[in-house]
C-alpha cells in the first residue's frame, strides 16, 4: 500500500465516524509532508454544529493551523474522501496547502475538476492535485449513507 492509500484510509475512518453520527460521511486529514505526522483531522459536522462551514476539510485545516501555530500550511498535504467544494477549495488555496489528495469525485459541487477546477485559476497559490485514491471505497460509504437515509424516509 502506498503513502496516499495509507492516509486516505485514515480519512475513511473519519468518514465512518461521521456516518455513525448522522453526518454526511466525509473525512479529511492534514499531514505534515516532511515528517508524515497527521496534524489535523476533521469530518463533516454540519448537522451537529448547524453550520454550513463545518465541512471535513475546514475542520481539518483549522485543527492543523492551531497545532502548527499559524495559518500557512506550506509543508502540508490534505487527504479527503470527497472532492472539495468551492468553499473548501478556497480554504485550501488560502492556507497554502501544497498537495490535495481526494477519493471520490463530486459531480454536483466538486471544485477540483468535476464542476470547475479552482486550482487552475490565477490565484496566488496552486496546490498539486491527485484524485481518485481509493475512489470506490470513498464513493461506497457515501452511497450506503444516502441509501440508508432514503430507506429511513420511506419507513416514516
Amino acid at each position: 500500500m502506498d503513502r496516499d492509500e495509507i492516509y486516505m484510509r485514515k480519512a475513511l475512518e473519519l468518514a465512518e465516524l461521521a456516518a455513525r453520527q448522522g453526518e454526511v460521511p466525509v473525512g479529511a486529514i492534514v499531514v505534515k509532508r516532511s515528517t508524515g505526522e497527521i496534524v489535523g483531522r476533521g469530518f463533516n459536522r454540519r448537522e451537529y454544529g448547524r453550520s454550513p462551514l463545518t465541512h471535513a476539510e475546514i475542520v481539518a485545516i483549522e485543527t492543523a493551523s492551531r497545532k502548527l501555530g499559524g495559518w500557512r500550511l506550506i509543508d502540508c498535504e490534505l487527504y479527503v474522501t470527497l472532492e472539495p467544494c468551492p468553499m473548501c477549495a478556497g480554504a485550501i488555496i488560502n492556507s497554502r496547502i501544497q498537495r490535495v489528495v481526494f477519493g471520490a469525485s463530486d459531480p454536483k459541487a466538486g471544485s477540483c475538476g468535476s464542476v470547475v477546477n479552482l486550482f487552475e485559476l490565477p490565484y496566488n497559490h496552486k496546490p498539486q492535485l491527485v484524485g481518485g485514491v481509493l475512489k470506490e471505497e470513498c464513493a461506497d460509504i457515501l452511497s450506503r449513507f444516502f441509501r440508508q437515509l432514503r430507506e429511513n424516509k420511506k419507513q416514516t
